[in-house]
C-alpha cells in the first residue's frame, strides 16, 4: 500500500516513543540481576537414614537474548520509518508560489520547513520596527538620509525689568515705583525633528508580504509532503549486524 510522506511524518513520533519505551524497559530488566539469575540445589544425606531436605530452585525470569529481540524489533521499525522519511525527503519538492508567481522552483520539503520557521522569526522582528509618529508630518531628507519634519519657529524671550511710578511723591512721602518682569523677544528657534524610524505603511507592507509568504510556504510544504513515500528498510541489515 502506497503512503505519502505526510503519513510517514505523522507516525514518526509514535514510533520514536515506542522505541524509547522499549529501550527503557529493556534497561530496567537487564539491570535487575535477580531476574537474570537462577539456581538449582539438591541435597543428599551422607548416611542412609540421614535427614532428607527438599530440592531448591529459582528459575531465570529474564533472558538477555529475549530482551534484545524485543529491542531489535522496535528499533528496526524506527530505523525503517526514519529511513523512509529521509529517502523521500530527497525527492519531496514543491514550487514556492506567491501571487501566482513562482519565487523558487522545486524547493525540498526540509528547506520549506526551514523557511516556515524563518517566517515566524522575521514576522516577530518586523513587528518591533519603530514607526514614525503619526502626529507629525514627515518627508524624506536626502541630505540626512532619514525622515524630517517641516521646520517650526519659536520665539526665545528674555526677562526685562520694567518699572513705573506708582506715586509721584511729595514733601512728606518719597516717590514710589512698581517693578515687574516683562518677556521681551530675544531670538528665534528653528526646530526640525529627524527620525530613523519607518513609515507605518512601509512596516505594514512588510508584515503583509511575510504573512503572504508564510501561507505560500505552508501550502508548498503540504504539497511536497504528498509525495509518495519511498519505503526503505535499513533497520534489519544494520541491527542484524549489531545483534547478529
Amino acid at each position: 500500500m502506497t503512503s505519502h510522506l505526510s503519513q510517514v511524518i505523522a507516525v514518526e513520533k509514535d514510533v520514536k516513543d515506542k522505541a524509547a519505551q522499549e529501550l527503557a524497559k529493556a534497561q530496567g530488566l537487564l539491570s535487575n540481576k535477580g531476574l537474570l539469575t537462577g539456581i538449582a540445589r539438591a541435597y543428599t544425606p551422607l548416611e542412609d537414614k540421614g535427614l532428607v531436605l527438599p530440592p531448591e530452585s529459582t528459575r531465570v525470569q529474564v533472558k538477555a537474548t529475549h530482551v534484545l529481540r524485543g529491542v531489535q524489533a522496535q528499533l528496526t521499525n524506527l530505523f525503517d520509518v526514519i529511513a523512509t522519511k529521509d529517502w523521500t525527503n530527497c525527492l519531496a519538492k514543491a514550487d514556492l508560489v506567491v501571487d501566482e508567481k513562482v519565487l523558487v522552483e522545486k524547493v525540498p520539503a526540509t528547506h520549506l520547513l526551514f523557511l516556515e520557521k524563518q517566517c515566524v522569526e522575521l514576522l516577530a522582528f518586523v513587528k518591533k520596527i519603530p514607526i514614525l509618529d503619526a502626529a507629525e508630518e514627515w518627508s524624506h531628507d536626502t541630505a540626512q538620509g532619514c525622515w524630517a519634519t517641516p521646520p517650526v519657529e519659536t520665539i526665545r524671550s528674555k526677562k526685562d525689568k520694567k518699572s513705573k511710578a506708582a506715586f509721584e511723591g511729595n514733601q512728606h512721602h518719597p516717590q514710589q515705583f512698581v517693578v515687574w518682569d516683562e518677556d521681551v523677544p530675544e531670538g528665534r528657534w528653528k526646530t526640525i525633528h529627524y527620525s530613523g524610524a519607518m513609515p507605518a505603511d512601509d512596516v505594514n507592507a512588510l508584515i503583509e508580504r511575510i504573512e503572504k509568504l508564510q501561507r505560500a510556504v505552508k501550502f508548498a510544504r503540504e504539497e511536497a509532503n504528498r509525495h509518495d513515500a519511498m519505503q526503505q528498510q535499513t533497520g534489519d541489515p544494520v541491527l542484524h549486524y549489531i545483534f547478529g
